[in-house]
């Protein structure tokens, strides 16, 4: 991986691992169907008037279908239902289902016969992280119920799809045109149900998660998540959900009083480990392979 590559890779490790804590704090007081809302309405105001500048909404008119779909399975459907499933899981809990998401898109891509497909060692990295991220955040499923469990489960699915849609169906075309539309498409199909949901009276830490959730987990996001999938291909970008949970333990610790343990600890090593080999590229890219070509600037 290139020096680039791992200051995405580093970069966006830290950025989604915190929207778990955010999450939940906000769904103290706003349904999942307003935060989505919120969450989307306000990163697309950031965006939409940029990309429009630029001219990067008309040139994704002729494939507007497969834009669509990126947008149902990559944020619109995972957001609602992981904001749901954080009504009953704890972040950490969630966060370790979500690191499932480098294994459901490695089969994808082979399933695919991608020229992104991953070697041996490769599926070595991707179950020591797996392992890693278990020591790390530790499991009790006795204590959550099986619908949040398969809530999030559709979320991996979700976020392991959408950079392959992106890759294979929306290559060539301008990032940041992608993230402002697809966030407006969201945005707009939630306005019917967040209209009937405002709250009436919200603190300021609910205020402040949702703009931190907008504007750093989202609109800074996807804009580097998208440089991210260019450098290091679509299957790679997804391992950044390795590091994730270790990030939202730490906020854990920190933020929320959780114990850290010794199993914590050894299980970041091993995540940091595995992400290392599962990351590493042993030949080079196939030049004709498809990427999202980044916006300029």
């Amino acid at each position: 991986m290139s020096r680039r590559g791992l200051a995405l890779f580093g970069v966006m490790c830290v950025i989604w691992g915190i929207p778990y804590l955010l999450i939940r704090v906000a769904v103290r007081e706003l349904t999942p169907a307003f935060l989505v809302f919120a969450r989307t309405g306000f990163a697309a105001l950031l965006l939409l008037p940029l990309a429009a500048r630029r001219g990067e909404l008309r040139v994704l008119l002729p494939r507007w279908r497969s834009l669509v779909l990126f947008a149902i399975a990559e944020i619109a459907v995972p957001w609602l239902l992981l904001s749901r499933a954080e009504l009953r899981l704890t972040s950490s809990l969630t966060g370790l289902l979500v690191a499932a998401v480098p294994l459901v898109g490695a089969v994808v891509t082979a399933a695919a016969g991608s020229a992104d497909r991953l070697d041996g060692r490769s599926w070595l990295g991707l179950l020591v992280g797996i392992f890693g991220v278990a020591a790390l955040v530790g499991l009790d499923f006795g204590r959550v119920g099986v619908v949040p469990l398969l809530e999030v489960c559709v979320v991996v699915v979700g976020y392991a799809t959408g950079p392959m849609i992106l890759s294979r169906r929306l290559s060539g075309l301008p990032s940041l045109g992608i993230v402002a539309a697809s966030l407006t498409l969201t945005a707009v199909a939630y306005a019917p149900v967040a209209a009937v949901q405002v709250p009436a009276h919200v603190r300021l830490d609910v205020i402040l998660s949702v703009a931190g959730l907008a504007v750093i987990c989202t609109a800074l996001a996807f804009l580097l998540f998208f440089d991210l999938i260019a450098e290091v291909g679509p299957v790679r970008a997804t391992v950044i959900t390795y590091v994730n949970p270790a990030v939202a333990a730490v906020l854990g610790v920190t933020a929320l009083g959780e114990r850290f343990t010794p199993g914590m600890g050894l299980g970041f090593a091993l995540v940091l480990g595995g992400s290392v080999l599962a990351t590493r590229r042993s030949t080079p890219r196939d030049p004709a392979a498809p990427v999202v070509e980044a916006a300029p600037g």
